[in-house]
């Protein structure tokens, strides 16, 4: 106990506290900049059981803000990666990776497998995907979100609280994650301490749990705000009908690789759809191409041909697969999603010295 002595002095945590602590487990999904600022405390803290759930691997855009991760580890696993960080911290606790993304065939099991999910993602699917899955599970998350020089906190589902749905019922928003937007590197750092604190507070049971709150921290003015959630979604979700509504999902989402979708370059049934606004980079220069905006794709349909298919990229991935789902709406069979977007695209370009 001498390691956690500082804490444990503490009347609020004390060793009973501590204890609390030791016995639970905790999943992180998503070890990015978030992730990596959520992690190391929770590690620190003594929480017994953590695992971090992520399918990427590490980027040079990445270390600005997932501090985590040492120049050396480029390409390597992240999941991987922080759990070395993790056990190197405080070796007497358990760290699983998992690297995988959630999904709806390993979401139910886990959720019910682990006692507090945190949301470090900057995906809107997966949010809603871990919002459903808590629903069905009985499960709390702390959600995290950041967009430029301002975060959100919030708990959901929190013995039986507000969810993420009672914020945000639109789940056709076209809201941009960290890649389209930018981000500072201590923007990541502060909201995911807010996150943390916020899981050491229902795991000791002290404090106010941010349920039924959000609390908005604006970085450039210290200004910090909270507002009042009502639950306004009071459906219920068996697991047999989150089954079904991800697996139409999946189905539906179609992605291609950009080696894959760069193979059909030279093919004139074959249209690249960018589908990001005309100030954005890297630019990416394709034989068979076309720009229309998202916020502008369903007044511009008649610019597709409805016979070729469809190649959408946007800038990381994100606001293609809504895209796609647009597409699909309005009769386009033949759409698929490039992952990773141009951001992917100028990668492989680069390193195969593709001639366009």
């Amino acid at each position: 106990m001498m390691r956690y002595n500082r804490q444990i002095i503490l009347s609020e945590v004390g060793e009973k506290g501590q204890e609390k602590l030791t016995q639970a487990k905790v999943l992180i999904i998503g070890a990015g900049g978030l992730g990596a600022a959520i992690l190391p405390y929770l590690a620190a803290a003594g929480i017994g059981e953590i695992g971090i759930i992520d399918n990427d691997a590490i980027e040079i855009t990445n270390l600005q803000r997932q501090v985590i991760y040492r120049n050396d580890a480029i390409g390597k696993s992240k999941a991987l990666e922080a759990r070395e960080m993790a056990l190197s911290l405080n070796p007497s606790i358990q760290i699983n990776a998992i690297t995988d993304t959630l999904n709806v065939k390993n979401a139910i099991a886990l959720f019910e497998y682990y006692d507090i999910m945190v949301d470090a993602t900057d995906n809107l699917q997966t949010k809603y995907l871990i919002n459903d899955a808590c629903v069905v599970t009985n499960k709390a998350f702390v959600y995290g979100s950041i967009y430029k020089f301002q975060g959100q906190v919030s708990v959901f589902n929190y013995q039986n609280g507000p969810t993420y749905r009672c914020l945000f019922p639109d789940e056709k928003s076209n809201s941009k994650n960290c890649v389209d937007a930018g981000v500072m590197g201590i923007s990541v750092g502060i909201i995911g301490m807010f996150q943390a604190n916020e899981v050491l507070k229902m795991v000791l049971g002290i404090g106010k749990v941010l349920s039924g709150e959000l609390l908005i921290y604006n970085m450039l003015t210290n200004d910090q705000q909270k507002f009042e959630l009502v639950k306004s979604n009071t459906s219920s979700l068996s697991r047999l009908d989150f089954e079904k509504k991800y697996n139409a999902v999946e189905n539906t989402t179609l992605e291609i690789t950009a080696n894959e979708a760069l193979e059909q370059i030279n093919d004139l049934e074959v249209l690249f759809l960018d589908v990001r606004n005309e100030e954005e980079f890297p630019k990416i220069s394709l034989p068979n191409h076309i720009q229309i905006p998202l916020a502008d794709l369903e007044d511009n349909l008649s610019e597709l041909d409805l016979n070729k298919k469809l190649l959408v990229y946007c800038q990381s991935g994100i606001r293609s697969k809504r895209a796609v789902e647009i597409l699909r709406n309005h009769s386009f069979s033949k759409v698929q999603s490039i992952a990773g977007g141009a951001l992917k695209l100028e990668g492989v370009i680069a390193a195969n010295t593709i001639s366009i």
